[in-house]
């Protein structure tokens, strides 16, 4: 609301009728209106109102108590004007419809005095235009004016139309998103390589229809996988364009990873760098397993730490070793090394999960994502995401405010290799 000029609107005008039922199907039947709400309070009355199909006059209909002094009003000129593009075709359907006017449509002039104006009358700031008008009644006898004045119904032609524009463009806007949300479902991974020493999972739970947080499980070959997430800078459309672009151009490049992956991201943040605008970047967490050796390799390009979370309870978290992709041409990135154990998980995660706030403004965090994954660690990969998607969605409750996206990995015991791998 602005202060300076503050919302306002008509709510309702009443009308005071014998029996609502039957002025309600007079409206509804006969005069084609609609209902604007039908309900009981808690005193057991029943409270209806309609509205012609634009819905811009609110008519509640009253059935007052017999011989109360509400009950006077029945029966009486309400004063109530409405207005209509084409008075002649209204009228002949709505006679032809039983409706009682009180004469034919009549031609007057109207003479309206203009803002400022003392009087109408005589007065070169007073407009007058011609005008038809008739007056009918409800079947309590309650009559209305029915007008049509050049000028107004030029005003009532240009909302419509503006009206059914501005649907039009909601409902285009609408189908076409969901169009966007059905395409970037495609983009997230649509199967998980099997692997013998890792079970693992992915979910992204987004803010809008469509996001920015990506997440991806490619098979680089030579029993190796590659499991990436990243978070796009921004929200909605423009977020969702750029995470397409970014896995496009993974995807694309990925069969140099296995040898190469520092070569790999560094043309991924050279292309992502040239085709996006100068404020556009991204954080990346890129990480290669190794199912025969177990070892994961890894470059945080300014994302999040990584979580491992030994079977001792012992937590490593995996730092960043490069900055975030597409702000800087000359990009020098590294990676790193570890070994995962039999037992051990593993976590990547976007800001929406340890940015979640509660009705305190307090943050999920790392430590209660933690606690989760500790709490949950028995069970399937895929068990505990959605654990601490659960936990997330209590803490913070309808107050999501980002893309939550989380992968889990654990390292399973595998025939032919010890309990316990060493680096």
């Amino acid at each position: 609301m602005n202060a300076r000029d503050p919302f306002l609107r008509m709510h309702a005008v009443n009308v005071y009728v014998r029996d609502q039922e039957r002025s309600l199907r007079f409206f509804l039947d006969t005069l084609g209106f609609q209902v604007a709400f039908d309900a009981r309070v808690e005193s057991g009355q029943r409270l209806v109102a309609v509205a012609p199909r634009d819905g811009a006059t609110v008519l509640t209909l009253i059935q007052p108590p017999p011989r109360s002094l509400q009950s006077k009003l029945i029966g009486r000129a309400t004063q109530v004007v409405f207005v209509t593009e084409n008075l002649a075709a209204t009228y002949r359907e709505w006679h032809s419809r039983g409706v009682r006017f009180l004469g034919t449509p009549r031609l007057r002039r109207v003479a309206y005095e203009a803002a400022g104006s003392s009087s109408a009358a005589g007065d070169d700031n007073a407009t007058a235009w011609g005008g038809a008008f008739a007056r009918f009644e409800d079947v309590d006898r309650n009559s209305f004016a029915l007008v049509s004045f050049d000028e107004v119904s030029r005003a009532v032609e240009a909302q419509r139309r503006a009206a059914a524009e501005r649907q039009e463009a909601e409902r285009r806007a609408a189908h076409e998103l969901e169009i966007a949300r059905q395409v970037q479902a495609r983009l997230f991974p649509q199967r998980l390589p099997e692997l013998e020493s890792l079970e693992y999972a992915g979910a992204c739970v987004q803010t809008h229809q469509v996001g920015g947080d990506y997440y991806d499980f490619l098979d680089l070959g030579q029993a190796r996988l590659c499991m990436v997430l990243g978070d796009i800078a921004g929200k909605g459309i423009a977020a969702a364009l750029l995470m397409a672009n970014l896995q496009a151009n993974l995807r694309s490049q990925c069969a140099t990873a296995v040898e190469q992956p520092e070569q790999l991201l560094r043309s991924v943040n050279r292309l992502f760098y040239e085709n996006t605008a100068e404020n556009a970047y991204a954080t990346l967490f890129y990480s290669e397993y190794d199912d025969r050796t177990c070892r994961l390799r890894y470059a945080n390009c300014g994302h999040l730490p990584g979580l491992v979370v030994q079977s001792d309870g012992t937590v490593t978290r995996l730092s960043s070793t490069a900055s975030v992709l597409g702000l800087f041409a000359d990009w020098p990135c590294r990676t790193a090394e570890l070994q995962l154990n039999p037992g051990d998980l593993f976590a990547i995660y976007t800001d929406g999960v340890t940015e979640a706030f509660n009705h305190r403004d307090e943050e999920f965090g790392e430590e209660r994502l933690l606690d989760v994954m500790m709490r949950a660690r028995d069970l399937s990969p895929s068990r505990i995401v959605d654990a601490v998607f659960d936990d997330v969605r209590r803490f913070s409750g309808d107050r999501q405010r980002d893309d939550v996206t989380l992968i889990v990995a654990r390292c399973k015991p595998r025939e032919g290799l010890p309990h316990r791998l060493r680096g």
